[in-house]
Parts: structure tokens; C-alpha cells; sequence
């Protein structure tokens, strides 16, 4: 860790020299400056990277998921116990139907849920009649849902037993979740150019709904050793991207690093140059830097107090001729202050009565002689 810091102080001062001063790419911060641009940072790793595509898709029931509520005997709807939206249980009595047969009272016939699940659909209501060959409700199992992903053909191939998706479903925000590949669907599109494939979805909280839209991520590739940083951490345009790294030895600065990016995956960028593993990087507060201009403390200030020697404005070290240098004109500038402090009210006061004083002395005999001819 040691040799990495020595050859990072060692790369920044080479790039330094061919780059801008330090002082135009370093941002320094004060506590609260930190703390109101809600700043966070991680560290750049070496890793396994997947380089992932997205595909579009949307929620189905399950086929074996589907069941259906009816009667076998004709009769008139007596009771209602559960609508639609309501979760229901395997067994748990749904409806209770007046049958037709003869009897005071007429007989009376139970009818239990089929399966568990969610009510999606419901024709059951109080006193109306009922035949054998009609649906009274319609109850999904929604504890595994399917997700059906329209797949460009052209990366098919991409599909295989094992593989895992992320998926994102926008109505539910950005949690993710992980959907297993199943298989394609039973026809392609050949004027979209997709083919249909299947994906299970686990759904124990019961909040996903079919005809939901979702988002899948697939993992194309996979390398391992890999320098990556979050994708929110990458500033600037395509022609120059750039990230803020926390400056090595100061409190509350950042600077300004050019990298070279190659892939994409997820949420992660490979780093191809610029960065070295264990930069710690700024991912929140990373794209308000980038207007912070130089911060809100002064680098020569922060230098001078972390160094205990001075520096220039632009975060070198000052030369012992550039010490002198400015020892004198600090030395000059007091001489001035000094002189300039001489010519007081006091003093000026002092010299306009000498002035006066001056007068009257020359015109003193001039008095005496034309008094005594009177």
C-alpha cells in the first residue's frame, strides 16, 4: 500500500508537469461544503466485470398458475364471502349456493377456493343465478410470476439452462431482482427481430401484477481483474471524461482525474487509464464538483498548513529564492506601512504650526523696526 501511494504521488507529479496546475484541477472543501454536497466516495477495485445488455419485457401469470371457480349443481349465489383482489387460500370457502334440488330449506353447497391465490376476476354476486358451465372466479398464483423478454436473435445465443437475469420493474422503483431463464417462447418476430424467452420470477411479496413492464439485465461477458468505478462517478462528455479522486494527503479536497473508459456493465465502468486500484473515488456529490469551481478554501492555505513550509498560489513548493523573494517584499511592504503611518493628523498638525511659527520669526524684526519710528 505503501509503494502504491509512492507511485501515485510519482504519477501525479509527472502528469502535473505536462497537465494544468494543480490548483485549476483541485477542489478544496470545508466540512459543511462536504456535508451540503452529501459527498461519498469508494474505492476504485480490480474485479470480475460483466458486460451486460438490457433487453424490455413484461409480466405474465404462470400457465399452471390459473384456476378457475364453478359449480356443479345449478342454484342461485346465497353468500359471498371473497371478492376480486382478495388473496385467497386452497380450500377456503369462497361462495355458498341455493341449489335447485327440492327441500325446506333447499340444500345448500359450499364452494372452496381451488387453489391459492389472488381473486383477478369475479362474476359471483349476491342472488344471482348460477349454472354448472359457468366461471364464478378467475384465482392466479402469483408466488412465481413469468417474465417475457423480447430478445434481438442476434444475441440469442446469449440464453442458456443456469442463466440468471436482473430485473428491474419501474412501477416498484429501483429495486432489483433476479429471475431465472426458462426458455424461448413457442413462435419468433422476424419483421422486430425477436424471439420471446421466458424467465421465472420469484414473487413472495405478492406486489407484482401481470402486465407489468420490466427491464432485464443479461450478463454478455465476463472478465476478471477488471478496474471499474461506478457509473455515476464518470463526468464530462464522450471526448473528455473525467472523476474526482479524494486528494491523497488534504482534508476535504478532491481533484479532478482524466481517465480513459472502455466498457459498460450495469452500473460499472471499466477504467482503462487515469485511475490505479484503491483511488478512492466520489460517487455522490461527483457531478456538483464538476461547478464548485476551485472550492471554498484555498489549496496554498490548506499546503502551507498540512507542510509547514509555503507554497505558491498554484500548490508548488516554493524555492528558498522565491522564499526570500517574498520575505523581502513582505519587509518592504512593512517599511511602507510604516512611512506611510508617519504622515498622521499629528504630525501634519506639527508642521503647519512650525510653518507659522517660521513666519513670525522672519517677520518679527520688520514689526520691531516700524514700531519704533512710531
Amino acid at each position: 500500500m505503501k509503494f502504491q501511494f509512492i507511485l501515485s504521488l510519482v504519477t501525479a507529479s509527472v502528469m502535473a508537469a505536462d497537465g494544468p496546475a494543480r490548483n485549476e484541477t483541485t477542489v478544496v472543501l470545508d466540512a459543511t461544503g462536504v456535508a451540503n454536497l452529501g459527498i461519498e466516495i469508494v474505492a476504485a477495485e480490480e474485479a470480475v466485470f460483466e458486460r451486460r445488455i438490457t433487453v424490455l419485457g413484461e409480466i405474465e401469470h404462470a400457465c399452471e398458475s390459473h384456476a378457475v371457480l364453478s359449480s356443479r349443481v345449478a342454484g342461485r349465489i346465497a353468500e359471498v364471502f371473497e371478492h376480486e383482489g382478495d388473496f385467497v387460500k386452497k380450500g377456503e370457502t369462497l361462495v355458498r349456493v341455493e341449489s335447485r334440488q327440492p327441500g325446506d330449506p333447499p340444500p345448500m353447497i359450499v364452494l372452496p377456493a381451488p387453489a391459492d391465490g389472488l381473486i383477478v376476476r369475479s362474476e359471483a354476486h349476491l342472488g344471482a343465478p348460477v349454472e354448472p358451465d359457468q366461471e364464478l372466479m378467475e384465482i392466479l398464483d402469483l408466488s412465481i410470476v413469468w417474465v417475457s423478454a423480447k430478445m434481438p436473435q442476434h444475441q440469442a445465443s446469449l440464453l442458456a439452462e443456469g442463466l440468471v437475469a436482473k430485473v428491474r420493474i419501474p412501477a416498484l422503483g429501483d429495486e432489483a431482482r433476479e429471475a431465472r431463464y426458462l426458455r424461448l417462447g413457442v413462435a419468433a418476430d422476424a419483421a422486430k427481430g425477436v424471439v420471446e424467452a421466458v424467465f421465472a420470477l420469484p414473487n413472495p411479496d405478492a406486489r407484482l401484477r401481470p402486465g407489468m413492464r420490466a427491464e432485464l439485465s443479461l450478463a454478455a461477458s465476463q472478465r476478471d481483474g477488471v478496474l471499474s468505478v461506478p457509473r455515476e462517478a464518470l463526468q464530462g462528455d464522450r471526448s473528455e471524461r473525467f472523476v474526482f479522486i479524494k486528494d491523497y494527503e488534504l482534508e476535504n479536497t478532491f481533484v479532478r482525474t482524466p481517465v480513459k473508459v472502455g466498457e459498460t456493465g450495469g452500473d460499472r465502468v471499466e477504467i482503462l487509464g487515469g485511475l490505479f486500484p484503491g483511488d478512492e473515488v466520489v460517487t455522490r456529490g461527483s457531478y456538483a464538483l464538476s461547478f464548485a469551481g476551485k472550492g471554498s478554501a484555498s489549496l496554498k492555505e490548506a499546503l502551507d498548513a498540512a507542510h509547514g513550509h509555503p507554497h505558491n498560489e498554484d500548490g508548488t513548493e516554493m524555492t528558498k529564492e522565491q522564499i526570500a523573494a517574498a520575505a523581502g517584499e513582505a519587509g518592504r511592504a512593512h517599511d511602507h506601512e510604516h512611512a506611510s503611518g508617519s504622515h498622521g493628523p499629528l504630525t501634519l498638525f506639527l508642521a503647519i504650526a512650525c510653518g507659522v511659527l517660521f513666519l513670525l520669526l522672519l517677520a518679527s524684526p520688520f514689526f520691531f523696526r516700524a514700531r519704533a519710528k512710531a
